[in-house]
């Protein structure tokens, strides 16, 4: 991912709490040099020092069996905000965008065995829904198996992680005030988001 100097995002835990709240990401792979891409809910977990992604495709997904042993991109990426030429000092500007994105790379190794997949639902419950856990137990064995059969679970251990926020660094102290007062009063939640992520910036 392209990311001038002044828009790295380098708080590593920051950047992990990014992946974790805006965790329904898309990974790619490719398939005879052409990419494809799912987008699916990620468990975001720290091992090790490592980072950890889990989730499952359907496994009628023709990328859930190419995608396995392979390297593969997972994008994260959620608020983002169009940023009007308004906000600046002088005329001479022209309109961009703010946002955050976070690209992670790794191998697909494909999670095998009952027991592994009952426990990957389980995290992917809890995560998610936690109320929903006790409906979960409730079912029969026999209907739980049917769902697991029907998925490809995968884990990606990261080994290269690309982290992003473009939130108009690059711009004066006025500017930068104007542009999160402008997004703090829309009626936009994810503008909104925007706003929080830029003044968190000024304090840091």
């Amino acid at each position: 991912m392209y990311i001038p100097s002044f828009n790295r995002f380098e708080d590593h835990q920051q950047v992990i709490a990014f992946m974790q709240k805006y965790s329904f990401a898309t990974i790619v792979s490719t398939k005879d040099n052409i990419p494809v891409a799912t987008h699916l809910p990620f468990l975001v977990k720290v091992e090790d020092d490592k980072i950890i992604l889990r989730a499952h495709f359907a496994k009628a997904n023709p990328q859930a069996s190419d995608s396995i042993g392979q390297q593969v991109l997972v994008i994260f990426t959620e608020p983002h905000a169009y940023i009007s030429p308004k906000n600046y000092e002088k005329t001479e500007n022209v309109p961009t965008w703010n946002y955050l994105a976070v690209h992670a790379y790794g191998n697909c190794n494909v999670l095998e065995g009952e027991e592994i997949k009952a426990a990957l639902l389980t995290d992917t419950i809890k995560n998610y829904e936690l109320d929903y856990l006790k409906q979960w137990d409730s079912l029969t064995d026999e209907y739980k198996r049917k769902m697991m059969n029907g998925i490809t679970a995968f884990e990606i251990v990261v080994d290269d992680l690309q982290a992003k926020a473009k939130l108009s660094q690059n711009r004066s102290e006025t500017e930068h005030q104007h542009i999160i007062e402008t997004l703090s009063k829309s009626t936009d939640t994810t503008e909104h988001e925007i706003a929080v992520y830029m003044s968190r910036l000024k304090k840091t």
